[in-house]
């Protein structure tokens, strides 16, 4: 366990440094000012104000450089006692370096986190040993830096489920799709192993050379056919394949009507949509589907669900709003609508959702003709 976690490396993509970072250093420094003005028991006014001001802006690295911005805090609040005779030169706003201590166990690496334990520990110590630290206060100090770890971690581990959360949902959705292509291409090679073997049946009044080429054909589909068959079962985990080709745009009629429970749904379709490929309409089907579900389940008060589908020269779009009451909707991105974007982006296009300026929900996804994966 210990090599697990000495190894343990960073998480990936740390948040970028925003405004938010520089409002709280401002709002920190306007605080320790003040602190220094009007609280009258604040020993080494100057040093104590100046110390906690030039910590402050180790907030802005602390996610990139924990280890080196908690090292600095640390060490500079454990030497400024050599200023003072021995008195801690400290502030109430000085709780700021709680922060620190989360960051470096919420974005540090394992070897990281155990430099930064030990260092606390030794300034822990070394007020203990030469500035007077009372056992107690030492105690608190333990309880309130191992309060701000536990969370770190806790953050840390949750962080890291929902990614493993988020890479099955893509995966599956790529196994979907794949499904999805396998069924199509099936189908049409099926199509093509057939009509080659009554090639055969009626070459014997053709010339030799269209026997041979029909040979060739119905062996090659054959193969094709055999192969993708052992593809499919292992991303189907052994279920058996399907020849039959995938829903498709034209399928989006199965999901108009009104239900039982629940709102309407209507369907429109503009444009000339010969000649799509069969992945981009089953994509097209399953995000409107999900999007569906989604509006059923999630808006209230809804009446009506409309789908949209207009198709042109280069691209497809769909669009799926309801009009149902926004103020209960979860902010944070669903699973079924991460695997709607995965999806899009699997085939070159865009997927993208949110509240209505109004009321209701809306959904728009664009898909290249083509269907082009990246």
């Amino acid at each position: 366990m210990l090599r697990s976690v000495w190894n343990e490396p960073r998480p990936p993509d740390p948040p970028l440094r925003v405004w938010r970072d520089w409002a709280l250093v401002g709002v920190l420094v306007l605080v320790a000012v003040l602190e220094g003005v009007l609280r009258p028991d604040l020993p080494w006014r100057a040093v104590s104000v100046a110390l906690t001001i030039g910590l402050v802006p180790t907030l802005l690295w602390r996610r990139t450089r924990p280890l080196l911005m908690l090292a600095i805090t640390f060490v500079a609040t454990s030497l400024a006692p050599l200023l003072t005779g021995g008195v801690r030169a400290e502030t109430y706003t000085m709780v700021f370096l709680l922060i620190v201590v989360y960051a470096l166990f919420r974005w540090g690496s394992g070897r990281e986190a155990a430099a930064g334990l030990a260092i606390m520990l030794v300034s822990v110590g070394v007020s203990v040993a030469f500035y007077g630290l009372a056992p107690a206060d030492a105690v608190a100090a333990f309880v309130v830096m191992f309060s701000a770890i536990a969370l770190g971690l806790a953050v840390r581990y949750r962080g890291r489920a929902r990614t493993r959360e988020l890479e099955q949902v893509k995966l599956l959705e790529r196994e979907q799709l794949a499904r999805d292509l396998h069924d199509t291409v099936a189908h049409h090679v099926s199509a093509m192993a057939i009509r080659a073997q009554a090639g055969l049946a009626t070459a014997a009044t053709q010339p030799e050379a269209a026997t041979d080429a029909l040979r060739v054909i119905e062996a090659e589909a054959s193969r094709t056919l055999a192969e993708m068959r052992a593809m499919v079962r292992l991303l189907r985990r052994n279920e058996p394949a399907e020849l039959a080709p995938g829903r498709q745009i034209a399928d989006l009629e199965q999901l108009a009507g009104r239900a039982r429970v629940g709102p309407s749904v209507d369907v429109e379709i503009f444009g000339d949509l010969d000649g799509l490929p069969p992945s981009v309409g089953a994509a097209i089907f399953r995000i409107a589907q999900e999007s569906v579900t989604n509006a059923r389940r999630h808006a209230r008060h809804a009446t009506r669900i409309a789908i949209q589908v207009a198709a042109d020269d280069t691209s497809v779009r769909l669009r799926v709003s309801d009009d149902g009451d926004t103020t209960s909707v979860r902010t944070m991105p669903g699973y079924g609508l991460l695997g709607m974007i995965e999806r899009a982006g699997l085939l070159g296009g865009t997927c993208e959702a949110g509240p209505n300026p109004d009321r209701g929900w809306t959904v728009t996804a664009v898909l290249p003709r083509t269907g082009a994966a990246t």
